[in-house]
Formats: structure tokens, C-alpha cells, sequence
């Protein structure tokens, strides 16, 4: 398998992409109880490691500290805790029920006990992940390629949050909407959102431009996508680049298809364009002090 930039057609890992989703939450929700709410919830993300994807640093009740990493090199979640003790659950062709069981064991034989809501969050028809057995594939090659992709793009994302000078987000993975995200403020509070939950109140409470990554879905394959938030006027008809970028009507956000990207002469290039004339178009119809908040 190519080390940069692999195939990731949804088709292939749709189910494992689903159970996947489901075990982040089961490990992300520990975060909660653990941690202090951090501005837009950056407390909770999960962060690209050298061979995965981990939590931040979480304070247990006992006074240690514990760092949950998933492995796509051993295929193991780790369960780091500050006193050295280390536990481990594969990640293998098992249901979500089962998984979350795992997890939890795994915790109390650490002597690490953290409560949280067992209801995923960010889905349709959410189900308990302590009876969830509907979703149990994984495919190690897939979820390798996943991580492999966001592997790829990291350093892409990386130097473009380098480049802004105002309050910008970590590049950080939200295991809600299963999405590698990265946002630029504006520094100015945006409009109430009508009918907004708490949730997204909080995420929403200043001006943004978001750009991600998001790895499929039923509707599309993996896209890389780009959001003002709130839209300034004219956004949707903004020239944008690549020329395979366009924008949704339906989802208010340009979009890039990684298969766009990875089979650019330069993804690289090609991501950053994407990223740069995107933000460049949010920025200045947005009216941003684009002076102030760039290198």
C-alpha cells in the first residue's frame, strides 16, 4: 500500500468506517468527566499521533493521568496511565457492545473509573453503545488507509494554521462528526444561531472559516470541505480552487474530492489552493482585518 495519499473509496470501508466512528465516541466521551471545557469543545478532539489518533492528556479521579491512543499500525487502542500502567483492546471484527465492554474492563483493571453517557452523539438513530451490535466490521487495510490519509494531509493543514496569526483551532479530529478539522477566527462574536442546542451555541459563538476533511459517506466519498460561518454574501459563487472544487447548495460548503487531490501531479499543491482560495474568499467577503491576522 502506498505510504502517502492512499485510495480511500467509500464503498470499500463504509462499515468499518461506521464502527470506527462509534469506537472514538466510546473513547473520545471520556474526555468529558476528565477534562475542563476548553473554548468549542477543543478539550474533546482527538490529535494526530505517529501512528494514530489519541485524546489529550485526561485527569483521572484517583489524581493520574490518562491518554487513550488507537493504533492503525498494531490495530490496538492503548490506554496509557501516568504511573506506567498500560492497557490494551484490539481492534478487530467486533461489535460496538463489545468494544465499549472491553474498554471499560480494560479501565477497571487500571483501577481507572470514569462514568460517562453511553448515547452517541452527532448520528441518526443513535444506538446505546452497551447494546449496539449492529455495527462490527474492521477491515485493518481500510482503517490503516485512513489513517494513512489523514497522515498525508496533516502537515498540509499544518502549514496552512501556521500561516494565520489571529485565534485558529488546533488541526484536530471530532470524533462527533468523524471529521479532521482546522478553523480561523474572525475575533468578532457571530449572530445567535435560532434554535441551536448548547452544543453548538458554543461552537458557533464567534465568526469562522472552517476547512476539513470528512471521509465519506452514503451520499459522496471522501471530500475535503471549506465553511464560512455565518456565509457572507456572494460566498457560494466565490472562484475557488481546484477546478474539481464546487460548492453545495445542500451542505452551504465548498467541496474537494480526495480522490481530487490524491491523484493531483502535487496534492499537496492542490490541497493548499483549496484551503488558501477558500479562506481568501470567506476572509475578505466576510470583511475580516485580513492585515492583522495574516503573516
Amino acid at each position: 500500500m502506498n505510504r502517502r495519499w492512499p485510495d480511500l473509496p467509500f464503498a470499500k470501508w463504509k462499515d468499518t468506517c461506521a464502527t470506527l466512528h462509534m469506537w472514538t465516541q466510546v473513547v473520545g466521551k471520556l474526555a468529558l468527566p476528565t477534562t475542563p471545557l476548553v473554548n468549542h469543545h477543543w478539550n474533546l478532539t482527538l490529535h494526530c499521533a505517529a501512528r494514530g489518533l489519541s485524546t489529550l492528556p485526561m485527569n483521572c479521579p484517583d489524581g493520574r493521568t490518562l491518554v487513550g491512543t488507537f493504533d492503525f499500525v498494531q490495530h490496538e487502542l492503548r490506554l496509557e496511565a501516568s504511573d506506567g500502567i498500560v492497557g490494551k483492546v484490539k481492534l478487530e471484527p467486533r461489535t460496538v457492545a463489545d468494544f465499549h465492554a472491553a474498554v471499560l474492563s480494560t479501565l477497571e483493571r487500571m483501577g481507572i473509573s470514569i462514568k460517562v453517557w453511553a448515547m452517541p452523539v452527532e448520528i441518526p438513530n443513535p444506538i446505546r453503545f452497551d447494546e449496539d451490535t449492529t455495527n462490527k466490521s474492521y477491515d485493518p487495510d481500510m482503517a490503516r488507509a485512513f489513517w494513512m490519509a489523514l497522515d498525508s494531509m496533516r502537515p498540509v493543514f499544518e502549514e496552512f494554521r501556521a500561516r494565520f496569526l489571529g485565534k485558529c483551532s488546533p488541526v484536530h479530529f471530532f470524533w462527533g462528526s468523524f471529521d479532521l478539522a482546522v478553523t480561523r477566527f474572525s475575533g468578532r462574536r457571530a449572530p445567535e444561531r435560532p434554535g441551536a442546542d448548547a452544543m453548538m451555541r458554543e461552537a458557533y459563538s464567534h465568526e469562522v472559516i472552517s476547512h476539513g476533511f470528512w471521509p465519506g459517506g452514503p451520499t459522496m466519498d471522501a471530500a475535503f470541505y471549506a465553511y464560512a460561518a455565518p456565509e457572507p454574501a456572494g460566498f457560494s459563487a466565490a472562484h475557488v480552487e481546484p477546478a474539481k472544487a464546487f460548492y453545495s447548495a445542500e451542505l452551504k460548503e465548498f467541496l474537494l474530492p480526495y480522490e481530487a487531490v490524491r491523484t493531483d501531479a502535487s496534492p499537496e499543491k492542490a490541497l493548499m489552493r483549496f484551503l488558501e482560495t477558500t479562506y481568501e474568499a470567506g476572509a475578505t467577503l466576510g470583511r475580516w482585518d485580513r492585515a492583522a491576522l495574516e503573516r
